[in-house]
């Protein structure tokens, strides 16, 4: 709590959008999956789905404060190794 106070990011907060965006994180996926089904546009539906499953790490970019470069490295991490997981599972979901 200390760090959070110093760096201008409440870990409750964080842990709340994290936890929070789960249901609309697969509700987006679900979406896509049926808009890739019916042959309907996918940008909304993956945009949603990118939105969603980086919005923790936007707040803590946007809302941090004198944050140590290698928060920054590892939230590029994090976000890169799951985005390619999430374009990886995407494209076999859109596939069957």
């Amino acid at each position: 709590m200390e760090l959070g106070g110093r760096h201008g990011v409440n870990p409750l907060i964080f842990a709340g959008i994290y936890v929070g965006a789960i249901p609309f994180f697969f509700a987006s996926v679900y979406w896509a999956v049926q808009n890739h089904r019916k042959k309907k546009a996918l940008v909304l539906p993956l945009t949603c789905t990118g939105f969603f499953f980086c919005s923790a790490y936007l707040y803590l970019v946007f809302f941090g404060r004198d944050l140590p470069w290698y928060v920054y490295a590892v939230v590029l991490g994090v976000a890169g190794a799951g985005g390619v997981r999430l374009y990886r599972q995407m494209r076999t979901r859109l596939s069957a």
